[in-house]
């Protein structure tokens, strides 16, 4: 199953995030290398928010992730949400229909 896991980011976000990026950055590392991270950005222009999807069978991956997450513990997130995603087409999808 999918999760999508989106940011909104605060005003001030590009400003405050060098000194939380390399701690946020190894988390998502290692949650791909565990194969619960698939992708995960920032949106551009404008930079404020992210997308992260993660593959796993609940939201405890997403949640554990956003938790531990110094974006999130220092206040550059200001909101957050998941939602299941239903994949049904590509390569990746978890439930593919033709």
């Amino acid at each position: 199953m999918h999760f999508a896991m989106f940011y909104e980011y605060s005003a001030d976000y590009l400003e405050r995030r060098a000194q939380f990026r390399a701690e946020h950055l190894r988390l998502a590392w290692e949650a791909s290398a565990r194969g619960e991270l698939f992708l995960g950005g920032a949106f551009a222009e404008p930079a404020d928010g992210a997308l992260l999807i993660f593959d796993c069978v609940s939201m405890d991956a997403p949640e554990r992730f956003a938790a531990a997450d110094p974006y999130v513990q220092n206040g550059l997130v200001t909101r957050r949400w998941i939602r299941p995603w239903t994949t049904v087409v590509g390569r990746d999808a978890a439930t593919p229909v033709r």
